[in-house]
């Protein structure tokens, strides 16, 4: 079981650099990277707080910050004063910015047709399951391992670069 689920690990990585070349090339065929996109897409459908943003996404409220000041420096995201905080504005984005990511979208979706090709919607729930459940499970051991198990600090205590968000 443990060798099995050592392969496992290894193959999501594996999957995961791939996933995460594939999102560059998606972003930068639009002159934006993953980072960027991924922020756009948090801040979409609502204006969010960094910080509210950045805890989404399992990141570093800095390297947030950093990405939202670039879109909001480009024209495709704007700072809009916060009613519930004086000093945390929201970030949402502008007619640039929805445009921009809608562009990325639209590549993203043809994208997922071609690397779904031959995979029912069965496997890919299946799939789904057991990687929530695995989530699930590592998180839980994480939180109630011991320093001398290797217990690890929460993804968003991390700082990042750009590209890791």
């Amino acid at each position: 079981m443990a060798e099995e689920l050592a392969h496992l690990v290894a193959d999501v990585y594996e999957a995961a650099g791939a996933l995460r070349r594939a999102g560059e090339a998606l972003a930068g065929a639009e002159g934006q990277t993953q980072a960027r996109w991924q922020l756009m897409s948090v801040v979409c459908e609502e204006p969010l707080p960094v910080a509210r943003a950045a805890r989404r996404l399992g990141v570093a409220r800095q390297g947030v910050q950093r990405i939202a000041t670039g879109l909001v420096r480009d024209g495709l995201a704007e700072f809009q004063d916060n009613p519930d905080h004086r000093t945390s504005p929201l970030l949402a984005l502008t007619g640039a910015g929805q445009r921009t990511l809608g562009a990325i979208t639209g590549r993203a979706d043809a994208a997922h047709q071609a690397m779904g090709e031959g995979l029912s919607e069965h496997d890919l729930a299946a799939a789904r399951a057991v990687l929530q459940r695995l989530t699930r499970q590592a998180d839980d051991w994480t939180d109630t391992a011991s320093p001398a198990r290797g217990a690890r600090p929460h993804a968003g205590t991390v700082s990042t670069g750009e590209e890791g968000v």
